[in-house]
């Protein structure tokens, strides 16, 4: 039974690895990345609703006296 050769294997692994690099690193240089990204300045919404000025009161079900 012949023996597998398996001298030119790390030279394959190799190639194969510095041909995918290359490609992923053509791939990359294709898109264009802004320099500086600046943050959008957002202001809080404020909106007027009855209830923010006022003092409301949430009662319990439990804590009404029963009827």
């Amino acid at each position: 039974m012949p023996q597998l050769d398996t001298s030119t294997w790390s030279t394959m692994i190799l190639s194969m690895i510095l041909t995918l690099f290359i490609m992923f690193q053509l791939k990359i240089s294709k898109h264009y990345f802004p320099m500086n990204p600046k943050l959008k300045q957002m202001s809080p919404l404020k909106s007027n609703t009855p209830w923010e000025e006022k003092w409301t009161k949430i009662y319990s079900l439990l804590s009404l006296p029963l009827q």
